[in-house]
């Protein structure tokens, strides 16, 4: 059986699969960047595809793929063409492996905002000493609620960190009653069976979560079901001293609405990662708005980004070997 690695594996890593994928398994590690590349590393074709994505031609050449193991958590990307047809085909993600940074990020967005970091740089950069009105406007994370918008293994550890720092941490998922995280997770991360909240709310119900929130953070992916979630009615049952930051993806939220909410100071800001259009355009006045922290869809990245998604593809081989569910198997019906 043959797996197909397009990420360009490290000793450490390459060890990692193949102590997992036992001796009746072969490994091609072909680091790819670019469609050709991709195409000219499927050779004759693969069993389980270890990579970001599968092009057409790859899936052309793989008659026999059974499983296609994503280096990202969303996968909007591949339900589409060939592999969308392929339905005998498993597809899973790497949820899980963010939660920790993304999580690290989402809470640092807040606290700068609570903390006018936002502000203060921009003053640094002017090279003015500028104390403003701090003592009216700066604030502390204890005893301010968080509402968390997808409550998935991002979702999941930022509800840890901030129940740690003294927030109350509210909770919306497609399945209230469904509290269990069956998903990969590292070791002590996240909240798997559910425990924090101290209430939950349904799909329907996301306009009374941000009226309740003072903080918000909203992970869910891109599908058809989430385009548009937060509308400019959500965006209106907000406080105008609540921030709200954006780790999912852009189309979840009316980037319209948002932008006319924070011209018009009816929320007090946002922390965007995030974005209708990737890279955002020049002329967005997002750029220049003093009450935004944008990225530049980065929250994810760091150096050991390879390892960890290596420790869940090691994970999910050995249950492919023995033929029990994998982790993170994608319900194409729902596209994640």
């Amino acid at each position: 059986m043959k797996i197909l690695s397009t990420v360009g594996l490290t000793p450490a890593q390459s060890e990692t699969i193949v102590a997992a994928a036992g001796p009746d398994m072969e490994l091609i590690d072909r680091p790819t960047r670019t469609r050709e590349e991709l195409i000219e590393a499927a050779g004759d074709g693969c069993d389980v595809l270890f990579g970001l994505r599968a092009p057409d031609e790859l899936v052309r050449r793989s008659p026999q793929l059974k499983w296609v193991q994503l280096t990202s958590a969303g996968a909007e990307h591949i339900l589409k063409g060939l592999i969308a047809e392929r339905t005998e085909v498993a597809v899973t993600t790497a949820s899980g492996i963010h939660a920790t940074p993304i999580a690290e990020y989402t809470i640092g967005s807040m606290l700068a905002f609570a903390h006018c970091m936002h502000v203060t740089m921009r003053s640094q950069l002017r090279h003015e000493w500028s104390r403003g009105s701090f003592m009216e406007t700066a604030d502390s994370l204890r005893g301010r609620t968080l509402g968390v918008i997808g409550y998935g293994s991002i979702g999941r550890e930022t509800a840890r960190i901030g129940a740690a720092l003294g927030m109350t941490v509210l909770a919306l998922k497609r399945n209230p009653g469904d509290r269990i995280d069956t998903g990969w997770n590292p070791p002590d991360v996240g909240d798997p069976e559910g425990r924090i909240p101290s209430k939950w709310f349904g799909p329907d119900q996301c306009a009374a979560i941000l009226s309740e929130s003072d903080y918000v953070t909203v992970t869910l992916p891109a599908t058809p079901h989430t385009r548009g979630f937060v509308g400019a009615k959500e965006i209106g049952a907000m406080r105008p001293s609540a921030y709200i930051v954006n780790i999912g993806r852009g189309s979840v939220i009316d980037q319209n609405a948002l932008i006319a909410a924070l011209q018009e100071k009816r929320i007090a800001g946002a922390g965007l990662d995030v974005f209708e259009r990737e890279p955002l355009e020049a002329e967005s006045p997002l750029w220049d708005m003093e009450n935004v922290i944008l990225t530049p869809h980065m929250s994810g990245a760091r150096r050991d980004y390879n390892t960890d998604a290596c420790k869940l593809f090691a994970d999910n081989l050995r249950r492919f070997r023995e033929g029990q569910p994998l982790f993170n198997l994608i319900d194409r019906a729902l596209g994640y």
